[in-house]
């Protein structure tokens, strides 16, 4: 038995995922790196196991009612573990897209600077003082009543709904206007009010057009269906929605992305009228701090907003003094160019995380085990120093700091490393190595050690010569300011430059209309799904060939199933309490919902009919259930499959099970999913690929697997272009363009363009010593 002071956390028989019976001791009160190549079981054992583990513990000290309903989460399959603290998670979870959160509210600096204005502001003469709250556009106190907060108003115009007038309603006049059944639905509405749907638009009077359009009126009429050919079409009762009011709703309300963005296709965005883009009342607005509203402190970089805080007075001086206190960390965190205002969708995961995690240095926590995951995702070389700086501070304040990372600095920056493996999925799930940094040296068979202790240069490798070049700019948007950029074709380019030097903004004005380019393929790294009911057999479409497998076999002849049978979206074949989801969402009350295993199927998606089908043995819950380098092999003779496997396959994602949820992908694993999926394609004509940080979540044996993807395609005579931080691949481009040298108002400029040696030599460029550093032999990443 261990004592209760034990200083070692214990795991004992770990089983999650691919974990093979797992036993492993890791000490409290340091820095531990869980590493391994991408799938081999290190998140299983950070996360899934021992963060899983502790927030079990938490769940049991709840009261019953709400214990009851988290039993239905589930355990993780775990022996036993012992010395085990409680545990703060930061994921790399990506931000719900809404335009209200924003830098300030995920850090609560929002809240100190609004308590700012209450307190120490200066007001109108003969003003009353105002509550924090009535500095938040989020409330009802605070929020401009014009556009309830948001700053901008969004309006629309018949030319922008109707960009064709010489078209009747009936060929699609209203361009706005949903497709499909939906569109139809609502001309035949207008035709049964009295509307003539078959004369060109311009040619109704223009009163009937702006009732069309922008009416708020919404009757409804008796629709009598044109009867198609052996279809009986009811009448029904229909509802008139105008275009105006569809858009805006869709715009509003729509959870889709897709459905947003041609949405906003039919607006024009503005600042507000009464407000001027500052997102609150007048009263508001008229209170100042240093002479400057607080719209337009919080519209700064905070590196800016930090320096121009005013310390007189003492009320001043202690809110300022907090301020200031929390705003370093984010500084530290290499973050400093980002200003409170930015809403969160327009942040990387990387950065959202980095965030959370300054947060925490302010919380006075101790005594807990954070599990971070890959907070180095998304920093350049020149800001890892400031992440492991933090992660002492938060060890410093005692605390454990349990971190699954594949960056080779803050590995060496560690005091201990756990190292899982050997390879991935089947192939992994083993710890190869629990101790000092140094030790793992001694390990033959790690992946990790070979590249965490090689020190040799850089292979010699002969940069290409590029065919041509496509010029973008001159570029004048966010901090770039009049940029002028050249991309060779026929080559592999890197973009470096530290976190907010403007290498996204300047990669985004690459499209498809610039001369030379051809054919434009971007692959970045949002979700590939945002529920469980997307996964990577159904994003590849890969399941469309599956389902016409099982539908084919007798079993499922004699029984009438055809491949809608098969499909877990449709019912028929799925499970009905699930809805073909194998999870429903339990509402945990006073914490956020989660979800737990269908009780009625066990996550197996489908009813006892469709299960009891089986191909080579395997029903369509058992083929999900395989993983990518199982499904080659037990698919090796169906070719529309086997191409997109080998595609899986080719870019190290052997280990992903098919039937993965979208939302257990981390965002290099999405980023790769959607490349395989390009590389399936049959590619003739010039492609040229735009990829945002390709190596983010991948362990440097995984990035040589990669790149040589990618050096396949420029040798097929394609062009990449990569924005990138490890310093392995840049080492190994044809060409590089260094922006910076700093990030916000002090970068967005090209400071070093050309060969990697002839950029390592720049002077005044942050990536410089770095990259002479990988071409040289030492550290690469």
């Amino acid at each position: 038995m261990h004592s209760p002071h034990d200083p070692y956390v214990r795991v004992r028989d770990a089983r999650e995922h691919n974990l093979k019976g797992v036993d492993v001791d890791v000490p409290r009160d340091v820095v531990a790196v869980f590493t391994g190549v991408s799938g081999s079981g290190k998140s299983s054992l950070a996360f899934g196991t021992v963060y899983a583990e502790a927030q079990r513990r938490y769940f049991e000290s709840v009261a019953p009612y709400a214990r009851r309903l988290i039993h239905q989460v589930g355990a993780p399959k775990v022996g036993e573990i012992t010395g085990l603290p409680p545990a703060v998670s930061l994921q790399q979870r990506r931000a719900a897209p809404t335009s209200r959160s924003s830098v300030g509210t995920v850090t609560n600096l929002s809240n100190s600077l609004r308590m700012l204005f209450s307190r120490a502001g200066d007001y109108p003469p003969g003003a009353e003082p105002l509550d924090s709250d009535a500095f938040s556009p989020n409330t009802a106190a605070g929020a401009c009543p014009e556009c309830h907060g948001l700053g901008r108003v969004h309006r629309t115009t018949e030319e922008l709904l109707v960009p064709d007038p010489a078209l009747s309603i009936r060929d699609g006049a209203i361009a706005a206007w949903p497709g499909a059944w939906q569109g139809k639905n609502l001309r035949d509405v207008l035709d049964a009010l009295g509307h003539d749907v078959d004369r060109p638009w311009r040619e109704l009077p223009a009163a009937e057009r702006e009732w069309i359009l922008f009416t708020d009126e919404q009757p409804v009429v008796t629709v009598h269906p044109v009867r198609d050919a052996g279809r009986i079409q009811r009448p029904y009762q229909g509802t008139y929605t105008s275009a105006r009011r569809y858009v805006m709703k869709t715009f509003s309300d729509s959870r889709s992305a897709t459905l947003r963005a041609k949405a906003e296709r039919f607006l024009t965005s503005a600042p507000c009228p009464v407000c001027g883009g500052g997102r609150l009342r007048p009263e508001s607005l008229a209170v100042t701090v240093g002479g400057r509203t607080i719209a337009e402190l919080a519209a700064l970089p905070l590196t800016e907003l930090a320096g121009l805080l005013p310390a007189d007075g003492e009320t001043a001086k202690v809110l300022t003094g907090d301020l200031v206190s929390r705003i370093t960390p984010v500084v530290e965190l290499g973050l400093g160019y980002l200003s409170l205002d930015r809403s969160t969708p327009t942040l990387s995961a990387g950065e959202l995380q980095r965030l959370r995690l300054a947060t925490q240095l302010r919380s006075g926590l101790f005594g807990v085990v954070y599990v971070l995951d890959e907070p180095s995702a998304g920093l350049h070389p020149a800001d890892t120093e400031a992440l492991l700086t933090v992660l002492a501070r938060l060890k410093a304040a005692g605390n454990s700091v349990f971190v699954v990372e594949h960056h080779l600095e803050v590995m060496r920056g560690a005091d201990w490393i756990v190292d899982v493996g050997p390879l991935a999925g089947e192939h992994g799930g083993r710890v190869l190595y629990s101790g000092p940094v140094a030790g793992l040296a001694e390990v033959a068979g790690s992946a990790t050690a070979r590249h965490l202790f090689d020190r040799s240069p850089a292979p010699a490798r002969r940069v290409r010569t590029p065919r041509d070049r496509v010029t973008v700019g001159p570029v004048s948007r966010h901090n770039l300011r009049g940029v002028r950029a050249e991309f060779p074709l026929g080559v592999l380019t890197a973009v470096t430059g530290v976190s907010g030097s403007g290498k996204s903004t300047l990669v985004g004005e690459i499209t498809g209309d610039l001369p030379g380019v051809g054919r434009l393929v971007s692959v970045d790294q949002r979700p590939i799904g945002r529920t469980p009911r997307s996964n990577l057999a159904t994003y590849t479409g890969l399941f469309d060939v599956v389902r016409k497998v099982f539908a084919a076999t007798d079993e499922a002849r004699e029984r009438g199933y055809g491949v809608g049978r098969f499909s877990f979206n449709v019912p028929g074949g799925r499970c009905e309490t699930c809805q073909g989801e194998g999870f429903v969402s339990v509402e945990l009350l006073f914490l956020p919902s989660t979800y737990a295993p269908c009780p009625d199927c066990g996550g197996a998606r489908y009813n006892p009919g469709t299960l009891e089908v089986a191909y080579r043995g395997r029903n369509i819950a058992g083929v999900l259930d395989l993983t990518v380098e199982e499904a080659a092999e037990f698919f090796a003779d169906t070719p529309a499959v086997a191409r997109s496997l080998a595609a899986l396959l080719d870019v190290g994602l052997g280990y992903l099970r098919l039937g993965q949820p979208a939302t257990e992908l981390s965002g290099g694993e999405a980023q790769r999913i959607k490349l395989a999926s390009e590389l399936q394609r049959g590619r003739r004509s010039h492609t040229l690929y735009l990829l945002d940080e390709p190596t983010t979540g991948l362990h440097p044996a995984d990035v040589e697997v990669l790149m040589r993807q990618l050096h396949g395609l420029v040798d097929a005579g394609h062009t990449v272009v990569v924005v990138e931080h490890d310093m392995s691949v840049v080492a190994g481009a044809d060409h590089v363009i260094d922006l910076g040298p700093g990030g916000g108002d002090a970068g967005g400029r090209i400071v070093a363009a050309g060969p990697p040696g002839e950029v390592a030599r720049a002077s005044g460029s942050a990536t410089a010593p770095y990259l002479e550093r990988a071409l040289d032999g030492g550290t690469r990443r």
